[in-house]
């Protein structure tokens, strides 16, 4: 669907006028994969996918929304006197949640808006829609009624409208890619501190190819909870030998010193991965500034593993993905994305190999699982923002 057509329908819903359009992404993470609660780095990019919103002030308090991708739940209107939570109004509590918190956080917004949402990231890919629509709600809003606004202060209010409004306790990771992306860069980000450095990300004659395996990710909520005790287990036996406060903080040498330390034999490997994956993730800014590509994607391939042998959250879909893509001409590097057990993998492919890549990754998952994944091409774009008159006619 293209913004013409989103402009249409805006006005065939609200009327004929004036609308402005904004952009906000999906994102994934290149590497650093759950080294977040464990003190260490993210290494995550904004995409090419992502929410669009075409928009408009009105001169009252009330708020109409719609989403093309939820057509079936009509507008949802509500007022500004009234932004609780209702279970009824299904999506649009993200976007409410958004605008609640920043008039809670003593940004004027005097009236209403007319909102049309539309979403070209595929539903349970695990590239954190949600996130996405809370931004491009954020500027929206920001630009609508001249707010003058920090670009961190929005990024922090998209993640506690996930925490404090819509209840899920997630970290700071998704709202910063998405606020804070830049076209062909990466982002290091110490999810502790917010300290953040941009890595350049010019893959030439490549392309990023993500990859679902459109699975349900059934398991990876429990799974999430016992990974994050079991490393919580090695970190406390760790803490009686060393002065630590999370395991991000420890060299790969000095894990391997102390790991006869931790009793869990479990434990271990867990731990094990946390440090390594986050020394890759420290490596990874490395080769990417030496515009070392090749380096970068054997990184990308060691991640992997480690999240299969050590961490043990990838599953047979995953790992029928990713060692199916390694198999390939082409390609210089693949690996699960997210949370796991499900979900989505990314490859980095050369350009004039990715339609031979597609043809028989897809054939030989669906060979060992039954049915197809889905996969589309999608690189490292901006963060969120309005959308020039140039970048709405494209």
């Amino acid at each position: 669907m293209v913004v013409s057509d989103l402009k249409n329908k805006f006005m065939e819903l609200y009327g004929e006028r004036d609308s402005r359009v904004f952009f906000a992404p999906g994102r994934i993470n290149l590497i650093g994969e759950h080294t977040d609660y464990n003190g260490g780095y993210v290494f995550p990019c904004a995409i090419t996918k992502g929410t669009y919103a075409v928009a408009t002030k009105r001169e009252d308090r009330k708020i109409r929304m719609y989403s093309e991708n939820f057509s079936d739940k009509g507008v949802m209107t509500f007022h500004l006197d009234d932004m609780s939570f209702q279970e009824n109004h299904n999506w649009a509590n993200y976007p409410k949640g958004m605008i609640l918190k920043l008039i809670e956080a003593g940004f004027d917004i005097p009236y209403g808006v007319d909102v049309l949402f539309y979403g070209n990231i595929p539903n349970g890919a695990g590239l954190s829609s949600s996130a996405s629509i809370e931004l491009v709600t954020g500027v929206l809003v920001e630009s609508l009624f001249q707010l003058s606004m920090e670009r961190m202060d929005l990024v922090k209010t998209g993640q506690k409208v996930e925490n404090e409004f819509i209840g899920v306790n997630s970290g700071i990771m998704d709202q910063f890619a998405i606020g804070m992306g830049k076209k062909d860069y990466g982002i290091l980000l110490d999810c502790q501190t917010l300290l953040y450095e941009y890595a350049p990300l010019h893959l030439e004659n490549y392309t990023l190819l993500i990859m679902n395996t459109n699975k349900e990710r059934t398991l990876a909520s429990s799974k999430y909870n016992e990974r994050r005790e079991e490393c919580e287990s090695a970190l406390n036996d760790l803490q009686l030998y060393a002065d630590i406060h999370a395991l991000g903080e420890l060299s790969s040498k000095e894990f391997e010193e102390l790991k006869p330390y931790i009793n869990n034999p479990t434990a271990v490997y867990r731990a094990k991965h946390a440090v390594y994956e986050n020394q890759r993730t420290k490596t990874s800014l490395k080769k990417l500034k030496e515009g070392n590509l090749q380096g970068f994607g054997e990184l990308m391939n060691e991640s992997h593993v480690s999240l299969r042998d050590d961490y043990e959250v990838t599953g047979k879909e995953l790992d029928t993905l990713v060692e199916a893509a390694w198999d390939q001409d082409g390609v210089i590097g693949a690996r699960m994305t997210g949370a796991g057990f499900g979900g989505c993998a990314i490859a980095i492919v050369e350009k004039e190999k990715t339609e031979m890549f597609q043809k028989k990754v897809k054939a030989h998952y669906q060979s060992v699982i039954g049915y197809k994944p889905s996969i589309y091409e999608a690189n490292a774009g901006d963060g969120a923002k309005e959308l020039t008159e140039e970048e709405v006619i494209q």
